[in-house]
């Protein structure tokens, strides 16, 4: 069998987070508050693609906009792949 490697693409998963989060109509001063940060700056470095959440935020993220972690990641893989 042959292994996989399948990397995260930032810069579009934070394209696809601030995309989510207007469709579902949030601000990013409002995810700020539902996830308790003192300021916004974790939540703008999500958006903006310079970083992405810890496994712990982007799993309180996803209940937050309602949708699976995975929905809110963009990856190199190729459709189908996965079993």
């Amino acid at each position: 069998m042959e292994a996989r490697y399948i990397s995260i693409k930032q810069m579009e998963s934070g394209k696809r987070i601030r995309t989510l989060m207007r469709e579902k109509g949030f601000s990013v001063r409002e995810i700020q508050e539902i996830m308790g940060f003192e300021n916004p700056q974790a939540v703008y470095k999500w958006t903006s693609g310079k970083s992405l959440p810890s496994i712990d935020n982007l799993l309180n993220l996803s209940r937050v906009l309602g949708v699976h972690m995975d929905e809110l990641l963009v990856t190199d893989e190729e459709p189908g792949l996965c079993a």
